[in-house]
């Protein structure tokens, strides 16, 4: 495979692709804001928390309990679904669990699109062309996600064999870097 001629139309679909999920806000915020951000603005769940695509991805994370470990020190990158990617599931799956007794389970799920450490997209298709097309990755929840390239994309396959395509990267944060998918991937 010619990652020359991939990775360049891999970083234009990237661009394009963020340009269109950018948050925007309107001029009236714009006024009010300072020039200082709060920590908490600058860590991934400040960074989600201020982009309208991470709406139900942000609740999710306030329901399992998680906004104090991804607003630690990290480092830390998250695959972070877009609200849409949470739209795929089955009708009433993102209600239950966001229910107090699924909380366990909720956690485990968006632990697994955590990994210690940081990891832009240069390093990932580095290690995906290092280890001939597969880069496997293990989850803060103890998963594993296999990260690889298909049609100039990449994507990453859960290990239940769903697929889901990385539509944003290196977005920066404090404590990380956020790469937004277009899927839930889901543990064992």
């Amino acid at each position: 495979m010619n990652y020359k001629k991939i990775i360049p139309s891999l970083f234009l679909a990237i661009a394009v692709s963020f340009s269109s999920l950018a948050n925007t806000t309107d001029s009236e915020n714009d006024k009010n804001k300072t020039t200082k951000t709060t920590k908490e603005e600058k860590t991934i769940v400040g960074v989600a928390a201020g982009n309208e695509n991470f709406t139900t991805l942000v609740a999710a994370v306030k329901a399992a309990g998680l906004i104090d470990v991804l607003s630690s020190k990290g480092p830390f990158t998250v695959f972070a679904p877009v609200n849409d990617a949470f739209n795929k599931l089955p009708e009433g799956t993102v209600a239950g669990l966001l229910k107090p007794e699924n909380k366990k389970l909720l956690a485990a799920i968006l632990t697994y699109h955590v990994v210690a450490g940081e990891f832009k997209a240069a390093d990932v298709l580095k290690a995906i062309k290092d280890n001939n097309g597969k880069f496997i990755i293990t989850t803060v929840q103890g998963g594993t996600l296999t990260a690889s390239i298909k049609d100039g994309k990449v994507i990453l396959t859960d290990v239940k064999g769903n697929v889901s395509t990385i539509v944003i990267t290196d977005v920066a944060a404090s404590n990380g870097v956020i790469h937004a998918i277009d899927s839930v991937v889901m543990p064992q």
